[in-house]
């Protein structure tokens, strides 16, 4: 029986995951959270083989809980999910740690497949991302957005999502310094110099939702 840990801040999300999950027989779901903090705190009391995490949430993200958990157990299984295909998500995550990563837009039969394959110690993409995770030319703002740590992933998340610093650092547990260091280094790395154009860039890849959606 492979135990999976689900998280994701929307309850309907989480119960059809669920529901699909554990009509296989061979899956049972052992714990749910709705952000990273309790996802994080679920992964210690239950040490799930596999734990599957929604990318956008509110405060502290999927990323920033792929990060915490992998710091914390390097062997284990985490699969990712988003409701984007964006390439550079894919990527950060997948070069993060993650095993795994499937669109919620894909059938309900690659979550099951998802699950399976990275409790097995595979690598595993849903089939509408296929084509994503394989292309080998990625345009220059890919190619950027690639160089950021998954911390400063997050920062940049939240910073785009109109967070101050202060939020920041108090969502991710980090010293004001820190975060200010984050910024900088993120608008460096991504050639930008002001908070709208990090709010443009993380609307165009998909890191954020853009106006009138969700």
């Amino acid at each position: 029986m492979i135990r999976v840990l689900l998280v994701d801040d929307h309850p309907a999300v989480r119960a059809g995951y669920a529901r699909f999950l554990e009509q296989d027989g061979g899956i049972q779901v052992v714990a749910e959270a709705a952000c990273a903090g309790t996802g994080y705190a679920a992964f210690l009391q239950h040490h799930p083989d596999v734990s599957v995490i929604d990318i956008s949430m509110p405060g502290a993200g999927g990323l920033e809980l792929l990060r915490k958990i992998r710091q914390r157990d390097i062997q284990t299984k985490v699969l990712m999910c988003s409701m984007y295909d964006s390439g550079s998500l894919v990527r950060s995550a997948m070069e993060g740690g993650a095993a795994g990563f499937v669109t919620k837009s894909a059938p309900p039969e690659n979550l099951v497949s998802g699950v399976k394959t990275v409790y097995r110690g595979q690598r595993y993409v849903s089939d509408d991302l296929v084509s994503v995770a394989l292309r080998r030319e990625v345009d220059d703002e890919t190619a950027r957005i690639a160089q950021l740590s998954l911390r400063e992933l997050e920062v940049w998340r939240l910073l785009a999502q109109g967070y101050s610093v202060a939020q920041c650092a108090q969502n991710l547990n980090l010293s004001l310094k820190t975060v200010a260091n984050n910024q900088t280094a993120i608008r460096e790395k991504l050639g930008v110099s002001s908070t709208a154009a990090l709010v443009l860039l993380a609307q165009r890849h998909q890191l954020i939702d853009q106006p009138g959606m969700r």
